[in-house]
């Protein structure tokens, strides 16, 4: 039950952030592999069991613990849930994001598709959105920052969502409103734009907050192909090869940007 079996969750579970999440100082790195290892958990809960009662009973464990650590009743003694505890108690991390993740989880237990764009929009801001600010948050971002950051975390999640529809359209889940070209090419473009204006916006935020931005370091790389050609969506051809990967976070990571 300690940060050191969280980052090897997330190690194996979610190598980017767990890339990214090196490249802070050694101080936050904690931090930042609690909040992806509970993510991680949550996320998995939907897709572990073809079970919709099970799955809505784990992701109902996890609001359950999250009540428990801010209501202060005895925590339930978890890998993951005794170091978040510890966290949220040190930094005050907000308690609404932590439910609104875990409630927009639910929807992955079924196959409907999401009601239109703004239903889409709000479980990206929900998830990918969420979890980053926390992730901010918990490096020292104020409210100040908190509106670009879920702008920049939108554009994270629609490029990471851009990438899994091949594999979620295997398991006959269908996230898009609009699957044709020209809704994908007019998805991109619009994550894109938001992130760009969140990024330029966030230039002068301090440098142990960069590192929970640079989890998001191949997400413009990932719209602007998808851009350009909305046809790899539907193919998986959004990914570059891992060494071009590692080598852009590395320069942004020595030249302090995200």
């Amino acid at each position: 039950m300690s940060v050191e079996a969280c980052a090897d969750l997330v190690e194996r579970g979610d190598p980017d952030r767990f890339l990214s999440a090196m490249t802070a100082p050694a101080a936050d790195r904690g931090a930042l592999m609690v909040l992806y290892a509970f993510n991680l958990e949550v996320v998995r809960a939907p897709w572990i069991t073809a079970e919709a009662m099970i799955a809505e009973m784990r992701l109902q464990w996890w609001a359950d613990a999250i009540a428990e650590i801010y209501d202060g009743k005895d925590v339930r003694r978890h890998e993951v849930v005794t170091p978040l505890a510890a966290l949220i108690n040190e930094k005050g991390l907000d308690r609404s994001v932590f439910e609104a993740l875990i409630e927009a989880r639910r929807w992955d237990i079924y196959k409907e598709p999401h009601a239109d764009q703004a239903a889409m929009d709000q479980y990206i801001m929900d998830t990918s959105a969420g979890l980053l600010w926390l992730s901010a948050q918990a490096m020292g971002a104020s409210q100040a920052h908190k509106d670009f950051i879920m702008d920049y975390g939108y554009g994270m999640g629609i490029a990471a969502l851009l990438k899994a529809i091949p594999a979620l359209e295997n398991a006959q889940k269908y996230p898009l409103v609009d699957g044709t070209l020209e809704g994908v090419a007019t998805l991109a473009h619009s994550a894109f734009e938001r992130l760009r204006y969140a990024r330029r916006n966030l230039q002068a935020i301090p440098k142990p907050i960069r590192a929970a931005l640079r989890s998001g370091w191949t997400a413009m790389d990932v719209l602007k192909l998808a851009l350009r050609q909305p046809e790899l969506v539907a193919e998986g051809g959004l990914e570059n090869p891992e060494f071009h990967r590692k080598t852009k976070l590395l320069w942004k990571t020595l030249t302090s940007r995200f």
